[in-house]
Parts: C-alpha cells; sequence; structure tokens
C-alpha cells in the first residue's frame, strides 16, 4: 500500500514536471502570448515548479518530521491536485493569463514539494530494512518514467489543446489523493520537540530566487543591448544571490538545528551519490531547454514543420 501509493505521487509530480516543457508553444498560444517578447514568463513558467519544490524540500522533510510524514503527505497531494486544476481552467489571456499560470503552477510545485518530501521517507517507515532497497529503486523508477511519459504526453496532448495536458493529471491527482487520506497509515516516529531552521531556510529559498531573477532578467534586453547582463538589477541580484548561497554552509554550521547536516557530505558514498545525482541532472536538464528553444523552437520550423506539430515531433 504504501508502495504503490507513493509511486503514483513520484510519477505525478515528475511528470508535471516535464509535461509543460514540451508544451510551451501550445501553452503560449493558447493563452495569446508571444513568448520572444515575454521572455521572463517562458523562464518561470519553465523554472518555476522546480525552483519552489527544490526549496521547500527539506524545510517541509522537516516539518513531515514534526507533525507526521503521513498527514504532509497526503496535504500534499491535495494541493497539488488543487493547482492542477487551477491551471487547467485558466481564466485570462495575455499578460494576466501567464501570471496566473505561473502562480497556479507555483502552487503545484508547492504540493509537488510535499509529495518528494515525503515519498521515500513512507517507504522507509514501511519496509524492513532487507527490502527497502527494491521498493526505493522501484520508487526512482516512477521518477524517471514520470519524466519521459511526462515529455511524451505533453507533445501529444499540446497538438489537441494546450489545457489537456494538466487535465490528465486531475484524475490521477484526485484518486491518488483520495486513496491516500483513506489507506496510507502513519508508521514514522513524530518528533515534536526539533526546531526550524529559519536562518537556514531564508539564505537558502532568497539565493536560488535571486539566482533565477538575475538569470532571467539577464536574457532579456536592456537598454540598447540586446541581453541583460549589464543591468546593474541583473549583476546586484546575481551577485547577493550567489552571495546568500556561499553564507549558507557557514550558517548551517552554526544553527542549532540545521536544514542540512553538513556532516553527512564526510561520508564519501553520501556525497559521490548526491554528485552523481546532481550530474545526472544537469545532463536531463540542458537536453530537455535544448528540445524546447533549440530543436522545437528553431530547427525544426526552419526546416519545414509547422509550430503547431513541432510538440508532436
Amino acid at each position: 500500500m504504501a508502495l504503490s501509493n507513493t509511486t503514483i505521487g513520484t510519477l505525478l509530480a515528475s511528470l508535471d514536471g516535464t509535461i509543460v516543457l514540451i508544451s510551451l508553444p501550445a501553452i503560449f498560444r493558447g493563452i495569446q502570448i508571444n513568448p520572444l517578447t515575454s521572455f521572463q514568463y517562458l523562464l518561470w513558467l519553465l523554472f518555476g515548479y522546480s525552483v519552489v519544490t527544490s526549496t521547500l524540500l527539506v524545510t517541509f522533510g522537516r516539518i513531515s518530521d514534526m507533525f507526521g510524514r503521513v498527514k504532509l503527505y497526503n496535504l500534499g497531494f491535495a494541493i497539488f491536485t488543487v493547482g492542477t486544476l487551477l491551471a487547467y481552467f485558466t481564466p485570462s489571456t495575455g499578460d494576466l493569463g501567464a501570471m496566473e499560470l505561473i502562480t497556479f503552477r507555483i502552487i503545484q510545485g508547492i504540493g509537488g514539494a510535499f509529495l518528494f518530501a515525503n515519498g521515500a521517507a513512507i517507504i522507509v517507515d514501511a519496509f524492513p530494512e532487507n527490502e527497502r532497497g527494491q521498493a526505493l529503486g522501484i520508487n526512482m523508477v516512477s521518477l524517471l518514467a514520470g519524466s519521459l511519459i511526462g515529455l511524451i504526453m505533453g507533445g501529444v496532448l499540446a497538438t489537441y489543446n494546450w489545457r489537456y495536458i494538466f487535465l490528465v493529471a486531475a484524475p490521477i491527482g484526485i484518486f491518488g489523493t483520495a486513496w491516500s487520506y483513506l489507506r496510507l497509515e502513519e508508521r514514522g516516529k513524530i518528533n515534536r520537540n526539533q526546531k526550524l531552521d529559519l536562518w537556514g531556510n531564508v539564505t537558502f529559498g532568497a539565493g536560488l530566487i535571486l539566482l533565477l531573477v538575475g538569470m532571467t532578467y539577464g536574457v532579456m534586453p536592456y537598454g540598447t543591448s540586446p541581453m541583460g547582463w549589464g543591468s546593474p538589477w541583473v549583476l546586484g541580484s546575481l551577485a547577493l544571490g550567489g552571495a546568500l548561497l556561499v553564507a549558507f554552509p557557514f550558517i548551517e554550521m552554526r544553527v542549532e538545528s540545521p536544514m542540512f547536516r553538513l556532516e553527512l557530505f564526510r561520508m564519501r558514498v553520501f556525497s559521490a551519490a548526491n554528485f552523481a545525482g546532481l550530474l545526472s541532472a544537469i545532463g536531463r536538464g540542458g537536453v530537455q531547454i535544448m528540445l524546447v528553444i533549440l530543436l522545437q523552437g528553431i530547427w525544426l520550423p526552419l526546416h519545414g514543420y509547422s509550430y503547431q506539430s513541432t510538440p508532436f515531433w
């Protein structure tokens, strides 16, 4: 029961992280926005979900240890489903429609953070040690499968209607929410005596967001320049974001209940596994950006494919 439910949750959260990626031309046509003149919306639709999820992941893990993993996993399923339905029903077009869709994606990202933070922990609580590795492996397959299915499904559904890419996840989300509330049981140890690392959370979250904002406006025109890397706002945002992330590990070494336990990185296996995971994510993310920006937006149209058909190809 724990494995099947968390596998659905992981599959759904990873699927929705990539299904938008391949559907962006259809989405912008649907809300009547030109992505070339509204590049900030393009980047926030691409990265908003991931930034929110990665920023909140460890924090939600700590909160779940304090109040119950199953309880907050269920809450995450519900929040994710609400965000999916809101995205499907996006009422406006133009700049307002883009802002609404970005907001709904952020709501999805909050729900996804709860799902990712607690899925593996629920499996660890439910399975004995000799079966735990296999269960976590199956759950990881659903994460990778969701990323692949999202790309394919987004390409197919975008040829019909951009709203379908959100509608397809809604029934799964409703079913998963109901099933997790009805059937999942809390097996983990709840420790309400833990404290939140306020300074670490603020530093980490603000640093990531400032870096993203700086990069977003750095690739947009500034004054007479086609790019904005000379903008004082861009330079200040990048510098402050970088400084906060540099300060983050020093803060973590001094607070009582750190967000990251840095001493874990003294374990070679732990450090190597995380570094390998980082390289894998960079590789996958780079290819996905190339698919959208280069292949779908430039190469295929220049070689005789209509914009309407490029998501499918």
